[in-house]
């Protein structure tokens, strides 16, 4: 059963979206076997390896990260691979998105390990499953939009060099979902200190993260946390993965501590 949550985050989702993407949403929505892998991913990070959120509701909010990055670089005039080399459209390159933030991190269910590569492997089946009933007899851009967001899958670690501004979205909407929510089961669970902890605490800092339209760039990323651990998650994790991203350079990267100065960073 999915929690309060869950549903509010995909109604905001939905009200988002509109025609293929949109039923390939509720399409996703309403998949058990995602939500099942989505669930298993849970249990195995916060309850066998103590590890933060990265099931249902990260998934779900890397794909309101998404869906707010690509409207605004579209918006911004910037062509997403699909489109600036004439493989799909628009909506093509929205579902690609989409699909690679709901299943970026199903891998999870069998482990932290390479786990972009278990979630390539998991999400195979599923992908052409779906595109098969929303895009039946397209076999070209059924294999478009499938490539592409495994491309994402495989990149959002930066352990694999990725080349679409597609899969780029991906790694920076995966990074900027560390607010303190995120922490909160692993801290309730396990009080005693171990290595790895300023995953959590670093975490725990971070009261919210804004996506919006920048200043001098197109995109507008602000953190803002409660205490200076925080900069933890901006410099070692967010920060990385901007830089191993196709949408780099269309970023403003803000940090400050309430009731500091802010530090621009990119």
């Amino acid at each position: 059963m999915k929690s309060p949550l869950e549903l509010s985050l995909e109604k905001e989702l939905a009200g988002m979206l509109a025609g293929k993407a949109l039923d390939v949403a509720a399409l996703i929505f309403n998949d058990e076997e995602i939500h099942s892998y989505q669930e298993l991913a849970n249990t195995v990070s916060i309850k066998r390896m103590g590890f933060n959120d990265h099931g249902p509701v990260h998934m779900r909010k890397v794909a309101l990260n998404a869906m707010k990055m690509f409207k605004i670089l579209t918006e911004a005039g910037i062509q997403p691979n699909l489109v600036m080399e004439e493989i799909g459209t628009v909506e093509d390159s929205r579902i690609a998105v989409l699909l690679a933030s709901f299943l970026h991190d199903i891998g999870m269910s069998v482990g932290r390990q390479s786990h972009e590569m278990s979630s390539f492997i998991l999400a195979n089946n599923i992908v052409d499953r779906i595109l098969k009933v929303t895009f039946p007899g397209q076999t070209p851009r059924q294999i478009a939009i499938k490539s592409t967001m495994l491309e994402g899958i495989m990149g959002h670690m930066t352990h694999h060099a990725i080349h679409s501004l597609e899969a780029g979205i991906i790694l920076i909407a995966d990074g900027c979902d560390m607010e303190k929510g995120r922490a909160r089961i692993p801290m309730l669970i396990n009080q005693e200190s171990r290595v790895g902890d300023i995953h959590k605490y670093s975490s725990s800092a971070i009261e919210k993260v804004t996506i919006e339209k920048g200043e001098e760039k197109p995109l507008k990323i602000t953190v803002e946390m409660s205490a200076s651990v925080g900069f933890f998650q901006v410099e070692e994790i967010l920060i990385g993965k901007i830089m191993a991203s196709t949408v780099k350079k269309y970023i403003e990267l803000y940090a400050f501590v309430t009731g500091r100065d802010v530090k621009r960073y990119i």
